[in-house]
């Protein structure tokens, strides 16, 4: 039976041994139970600390208000004194600038219009917005940069009350903390009723009803139409920026941005916001004291600009501010411009507007400055607005420059021609181009073409340097090119840059940083900034301002375009003017400038109009602008002592160099004909002035180039050629030469002339074959000359055609009257002297007791030698060229195959003839374009070189069978 039944299991009796672990620490366990208790002490802590923080805040802040609540109060002015430190000016802080408005006065459109722009949580947080400061945080992160502030208007009330412009930690935790007290223990409409009275608006004024009134003469809040509203609260954030009188542009602008504000939080609809964005802006007629306005304003943003003392401080702080000003200048400039002689009657929608700089240019202290003809409280200061400056650029850009340079002086010879530039083509104001002027004459009389070559000659990039370093701006990459030459720049430059610049000049050389505050001390007599002038580097040398100022005297003398500018003072300046481009009006300007200087001062002076157009446009004359100049510039230095202007130490004398004297003008044009009858080109052009030679050279159909030497020069104007051949064309050209200048003008156009092939002489039907000449009573008529060895001896002359050829001349009493002449070997021997109209032509010349009286010369071969001329009407023929020192006075030429050497010229007043070229003491000449003269030097060049030896002009001459 007990085998039947299973066996039980029998438990192992081994047990597992257990390693004991050495004692020590056990390991605690995780608990979410401790972390939440954690948290939870850790918040209660903070809590408390917070709660701490924000009681000390509470009690912090409410102290700070307690403390000085006294900074409601008004602060102390301050004042500008004038260069003699006499008081000229007070700068407020309210006072008239502001006027206290109670929060039901402010229409609701107008808060919801500055909470939408500055504070759009304002009626939900409590003085700090951590939800605007984390929002602004992020926006900066993403930004990269300070985009947005986190300010509420709680806390610009308290900065703007309590503290000052520092951005430190502890500034701002102070600012909370007051923001904190303020919200404590005034209501929200209490808060920003502060915060609409007190910030600053721009142009001296505080407040919300200050500022509507100045900028839209609006005294009751509740007319501000929705435009005007939001352009209110557009100005705050930056005041100098976004008043509209200064800039209109960008106001309108950050107008656009609160009306879309005010949009998107439901404060107006999308029409209103369309309405009022599209408005532009008129600034009211100012009303108050006028006194030195521009100036003042100007030193407010010299303060902020050059040492970083906002509008705010400076009219609240008590500072006492020293100028450069002198009262007396800016009172006579601004009278000037206030006195309507002194411009045209203004425009249907514009007034004729100005603006003058006057600077000291030897420490750069700005004397007086104005910014319009009816310029009100920081208005547009036309004084540093960039104008068109035209001509007056001139100076700066090329001719400083180029004397600079050391190629040019004032005596330097420009080109004066019209031409065209790749596109550019400048015209003189005249019309007129003189081929070329000096500098002087460049200058005086603002001649335009010269100008602008000057300009290319030196390079644009150079004009460009050295205006840039007397502060004159250019925009980059568009005012690269010659049209700035005549003032043609993108922006321009302002009376007051013009002014600086050209002070230079009177001040040997050196620019000055124009200034107008010396210094400015605190309510306790501590000196906040004080201006140094640096003396660096020379912006030019002395002998090119110096040079300079002798070119610039030259424009107010007589025959200069400044001559209005002149008064009992040295003076040197430039007028400017710039067309206008309105098609029909081109003959007007837009602009009218001077810019000119004393040893003392220099100022510049511009009138125009803000817009031209069709209705406004300058009809003054050109020196209007130098007729304003000498009226401040003479009136303000006349308690000012007189000084000249003196050449610096070291520059050399301005010496004016020998007249060099132009090239005779050349032939416009040459005439030519062949004459059947003569067999000879007949050839004539006009003359070009007195003493002048012409050179006529010839080139036929093989010629490749004229000859080297002319055929012939002479004085006349007329000249027949009859050594043509039949069939042969010939080229001729004429080229003035001035023997007393030894100077050579261009060649003339060239004149074409073909002769006829058929050109032979006619022939007789039977020469005459007797050995004995013929005594018959009467001529004989044959068509072909006679050939006998012996002359006829009848005593009625022959009339043939063709000259008698025997050997023999014939010996009647009474001349022959051929129209030819006889072809004898030996010349007759009659008493009486032959009268023949074409000269004969024997190899030995006639020998007669009686000088020849006919119209046309004897043609020996070689002329006669006698020591003084012959007297007749006719000359002698000796076989030895004369050598008299007398010429002839026949009025008609010798015409040996050797040429007269008498030393002193002949005055022939008939026109030459060539049979052959003359190739003795013909003058020396210059061959015209393409060939090579004597000396070597290439002519290729359109204008021909001077020629070295005078062309003789005698009564008569001859040049190897050439007559005149």
């Amino acid at each position: 039976m007990a085998t039947d039944k299973k066996p039980t299991p029998i438990k192992s009796t081994t047990t597992k041994t257990t390693v004991k672990k050495p004692p020590g620490k056990k390991k605690k366990k995780f608990s979410i139970g401790k972390l939440f208790m954690f948290a939870f002490v850790t918040a209660v802590l903070g809590i408390i600390c917070a709660l701490g923080v924000y009681i000390a805040i509470i009690i912090n802040g409410n102290k700070i208000l307690a403390a000085n609540i006294d900074k409601l109060d008004m602060d102390e002015a301050s004042h500008i004194y004038d260069n003699k430190e006499a008081e000229v000016a007070v700068l407020y802080r309210e006072a008239d600038n502001r006027e206290i408005v109670k929060i039901d006065e402010i229409p609701l459109k107008l808060q919801k219009a500055f909470i939408a722009t500055e504070d759009r949580r304002f009626e939900q947080h409590t003085g700090v917005d951590f939800m605007g400061i984390g929002r602004a945080l992020v926006k900066d992160v993403v930004a990269r940069s300070a985009v947005e502030g986190g300010s509420t208007i709680t806390q610009q009330v308290a900065k703007n009350m309590f503290l000052n412009n520092d951005k430190t930690f502890f500034r701002k935790a102070t600012e909370m903390s007051i923001a904190v007290a303020l919200e404590d223990q005034r209501t929200k409409d209490q808060i920003l009723e502060l915060y609409v009275n007190r910030i600053f608006f721009g142009n001296r004024t505080f407040g919300v009803k200050a500022a509507a009134k100045r900028y839209f003469g609006v005294s009751n809040l509740q007319e501000l139409q929705i435009w005007q509203m939001a352009t209110l609260a557009a100005i705050p954030k930056a005041p100098s920026v976004y008043n509209p009188i200064a800039n209109p542009e960008k106001s309108k602008e950050r107008r656009a941005v609160v009306l879309r504000l005010m949009t998107d939080q439901g404060y107006i609809t999308e029409a209103e916001r369309a309405e009022a964005a599209e408005v532009d802006y008129e600034a009211p007629a100012a009303t108050g004291n006028k006194d030195y306005l521009t100036f003042i304003d100007y030193v407010i943003s010299e303060a902020e600009n050059m040492y970083g003392i906002p509008e705010d401080q400076l009219l609240r702080r008590g500072y006492k501010i020293y100028t450069t000003m002198d009262a007396n200048a800016q009172k006579i400039m601004e009278q000037t411009f206030a006195n309507d002689k002194f411009f045209q009657k203004d425009g249907p929608e514009q007034k004729m507007q100005g603006a003058m700089a006057i600077v000291n240019h030897k420490d750069g202290g700005l004397v007086g400055i104005i910014g319009g003809r009816n310029y009100v409280q920081t208005g547009l200061n036309r004084a540093v607005i960039p104008q068109q400056p035209g001509s007056s650029i001139k100076p700066l850009l090329i001719y400083a420059p180029a004397i600079e340079s050391g190629k040019y002086t004032p005596y330097s010879m420009l080109q004066d021609n019209e031409r065209n530039y790749n596109g550019y083509a400048p015209r003189n104001y005249d019309g007129v181009y003189r081929g070329e002027v000096d500098m002087f004459e460049a200058v005086r009389k603002s001649i335009n073409a010269p100008a602008v070559w000057l300009f290319n000659e030196i390079k644009v990039k150079t004009g460009m340097d050295f205006a840039s370093k007397l502060g004159i701006p250019f925009e980059a990459g568009k005012d690269n090119n010659l049209a700035i030459s005549l003032g043609g720049m993108t922006k321009g430059a302002s009376p007051l840059q013009m002014a600086t610049a050209y002070g230079a000049f009177g001040n040997n050389g050196y620019l000055n940083t124009t200034h107008s505050i010396v210094k400015i001390v605190d309510d306790e007599g501590v000196v906040l900034q004080e201006f140094k002038q640096e003396r660096g580097t020379p912006a030019m040398s002395a002998k090119t301002a110096y040079y300079m100022t002798l070119l610039m005297q030259s424009v107010v003398e007589p025959g200069g375009t400044g001559t209005a500018a002149k008064f009992e003072r040295p003076v040197a300046g430039k007028t400017g003017s710039t067309q206008t481009v309105i098609k029909g009006l081109e003959k007007y300007n837009r602009d009218l400038w001077f810019t000119g200087y004393t040893p003392e001062w220099s100022a510049a002076v511009w009138i125009g109009f803000d817009k031209s157009d069709a209705k406004h446009y300058v009809t003054m004359s050109s020196g209007s602008a130098a007729v304003i100049f000498k009226e401040v510039m003479q009136k303000a230095l006349a308690k000012v002592p007189m000084t000249k202007f003196v050449k610096p130490e070291g520059v050399p004398d301005l010496v004016k160099p020998e007249p060099v004297a132009p090239a005779p003008t050349n032939v416009s044009e040459i005439k030519g004909e062949y004459d059947k009858n003569s067999r000879t080109v007949l050839l004539s052009w006009s003359a070009v002035g007195e003493g002048v030679t012409y050179q006529l050279f010839r080139k036929g159909d093989k010629d490749k180039d004229y000859p080297q030497e002319p055929m012939i020069a002479t004085p006349a104007t007329e000249v027949k050629d009859y050594l043509v051949k039949p069939g042969e064309t010939y080229q001729y050209i004429v080229v003035p030469f001035d023997a007393k200048t030894n100077k050579a003008g261009d060649q003339s156009s060239p004149v074409t002339v073909a002769v006829p092939a058929d050109n032979a002489p006619g022939t007789g039907t039977t020469p005459g074959t007797g050995t004995t000449p013929g005594s018959g009573t009467t001529p004989g008529t044959g068509t072909t000359p006679g050939s006998g060895t012996t002359p006829g001896t009848g005593t009625t002359p022959g009339t043939g055609t063709t000259p008698g050829t025997g050997t023999t001349p014939g010996t009647g009493t009474t001349p022959g009257t051929g129209t030819k002449p006889g072809t004898g070997t030996t010349p007759g021997t009659g008493t009486t002297p032959g009268t023949g109209t074409t000269p004969g032509t024997g190899t030995t010349p006639g020998t007669g007791t009686t000088p020849g009286t006919g119209t046309t010369p004897g043609t020996g071969t070689t002329p006669g030698t006698g020591t003084t001329p012959g007297t007749g009407t006719t000359p002698g023929t000796g076989t030895t060229p004369g050598t008299g020192t007398t010429p002839g006075t026949g009025t008609t030429p010798g015409t040996g195959t050797t040429p007269g050497t008498g030393t002193t010229p002949g005055t022939g007043t008939t026109p030459g003839t060539v049979t052959t070229p003359g190739t003795g003491a013909t003058p020396g000449t210059v061959p015209p374009t393409g060939t090579t003269p004597t000396n070597g030097a290439s002519t290729s060049s359109p204008q021909q070189q001077n020629t070295t030896t005078p062309a003789g002009t005698g009564t008569t001459g001859t040049i190897n069978n050439v007559t005149r």
